[in-house]
């Protein structure tokens, strides 16, 4: 009688073993993709050309060289259809692989600010100066997700 209670003991304790790591195992159907930063502008009324010969610029290089360095994997401006005066109405938006290598790259980035646009000074008078065109509406992180199962 009690060889058969610790082999039924015994063969429950298995099985909810068991049943533990299958359900450790799930398999998900996505997996975690790039990491996007998302800029909402709001570009002022008149002053659509004069933004886009910034972005078509000095943004525009400065990416390129984010992409050089290997900062960025890379970059996108998407023009939108604002539904009333106060909305945005184009969002920039840079690719990096992943959280981790947006922040290791934080002081690499600065640096090479600093050598594309100029000191400080000159970076925080660029910002006044975009202010008499476009508004920063908000920005965003987001992570990708890739509709496919991870592999293991």
């Amino acid at each position: 009688m009690k060889t058969r209670r610790r082999l039924i003991g015994s063969v429950v304790v298995l099985v909810l073993i068991a049943g533990i790591s299958v359900i450790a195992q799930v398999n998900r159907p996505y997996h975690n993709g790039h990491v996007w930063n998302v800029a909402f502008i709001r570009i002022k009324p008149g002053m659509e050309t004069a933004y886009l010969n910034y972005l078509a610029g000095p943004w525009k290089a400065n990416q390129e060289a984010s992409k050089k360095e290997g900062i960025i994997l890379s970059y996108k401006v998407m023009s939108v259809e604002a539904h009333t005066p106060g909305e945005w109405n184009l969002m920039l938006m840079t690719e990096f692989k992943d959280l981790a290598s947006m922040e290791a790259n934080e002081d690499k980035a600065d640096a090479l600010a600093q050598k594309m646009v100029g000191n400080d000074e000159k970076q925080m008078q660029g910002y006044k100066d975009r202010l008499e065109i476009r508004e920063v509406m908000g920005d965003r992180l987001a992570r990708e997700i890739l509709l496919e199962p991870k592999s293991r």
